[in-house]
């Protein structure tokens, strides 16, 4: 298991079915294709890319937009619950595809998990997939919780950034709302992780109070680095964790800078670095920071660090904490071991 890193955030779903990539294909060839297409973003992320980086566990995302988005960049978007559950059927499906051809193994149990890290001791194959609703719309009703579980799901975050019935998002302020509450309950039940990656801040707290199960940040930045909603206040970076929840640092020059903007040169790489530290520091240990990259979904190749220019280089990140004086073990936490120990506690129990 030496060496493997563990993103706890991309978009894999959206980027075959809203962006039509196939991410079988190398990365060349992708963006090849796209040079003389509509994809404003460059991709970095193929399964050839992720196993070049020693990739060995991501969590995957179910994904899908309001159609009311301004920030809608591909696809129809869903009008209502019913569009948003059948949306994120056809992602689903997806994975299912992968998993079938050997690109992907679903990690529904503990056992799942522990066959994947075994087999990468050898020889980089099928990634572990780790399915996370990144927002709560396509689940109809908190019922439903149950039978998301059995397709593979095994976190849920109760909103995107536009809201959702169950909770105010980080760009539509709004509470944890009782059919919100009614959801956690149906997760607790199943012991599913919480994401709270885009809850708007009051909700995150509620959230936080009335969930006893596994939670964390798997996509999200320090507001010490950019002031903003989508960031984390230290208070809520300290609440996760005393619960031994983890936050997941996303390498997007806009969430590392407050001045940076879409057309300037890309950030110097150690950035990132002082994002992790932050954590660190405000929670006196390495052990609640990972890794979230959120490539090719919040962005692409251009609003990411210098050198990082494919999922293959996040391995480059080892090299900078052990200059700031991290220990291996440290390093280690932060590129995968974090992320593996909140894992196996959502899992131990299916």
């Amino acid at each position: 298991m030496t060496g493997i890193i563990v993103d706890a955030h991309l978009d894999l779903g959206y980027n075959a079915v809203a962006l039509g990539r196939d991410l079988r294909l190398p990365l060349e060839e992708v963006r090849a294709r796209e040079r003389q297409g509509q994809v404003k973003n460059t991709c970095m992320v193929t399964f050839p890319e992720l196993r070049r980086g020693n990739v060995a566990v991501v969590g995957g995302s179910l994904f899908v937009e309001p159609a009311h988005s301004p920030w809608l960049a591909a696809g129809e978007g869903y009008h209502n619950a019913e569009e948003a559950y059948l949306q994120a059927r056809t992602q689903l499906e997806t994975y299912f595809r992968w998993s079938d051809a050997g690109e992907l193994r679903f990690l529904r149990t503990l056992a799942d998990l522990e066959a994947t890290l075994s087999a990468w001791d050898t020889s980089p194959g099928a990634i572990g997939l780790f399915l996370v609703l990144e927002g709560a719309a396509p689940i109809r009703t908190p019922a439903e919780v149950g039978w998301w579980a059995e397709q593979g799901v095994r976190g849920v975050g109760l909103t995107w950034a536009a809201g959702t019935p169950y909770a105010g998002g980080n760009a539509a302020p709004g509470p944890l709302t009782d059919e919100g509450r009614a959801l956690l309950r149906e997760m607790a039940a199943l012991n599913l992780l919480l994401d709270i990656s885009h809850l708007w801040e009051a909700a995150a707290y509620d959230a936080l109070e009335c969930y006893p199960g596994p939670v964390a940040a798997t996509h999200a930045n320090p507001r010490s680095l950019r002031e903003g909603a989508r960031q984390l206040p230290d208070r809520l970076i300290q609440q996760l964790a005393e619960r031994d929840g983890v936050i997941g640092v996303i390498p997007f020059n806009m969430m590392l800078s407050e001045s940076w903007r879409r057309d300037d040169p890309r950030l110097p790489l150690p950035r990132v670095i002082e994002a992790i530290d932050h954590v660190c520091q405000v929670t006196g240990s390495a052990r609640y920071v990972g890794l979230g990259t959120d490539a090719d979904g919040g962005m692409g190749l251009e609003a990411a660090p210098l050198g990082l220019d494919s999922a293959a280089d996040l391995g480059k990140i080892a090299a900078l904490l052990r200059e700031r004086g991290y220990t291996e073990a440290n390093i280690a936490a932060v590129l995968h071991d974090n992320w593996l120990r909140l894992m196996r506690v959502v899992l131990t129990n299916f």
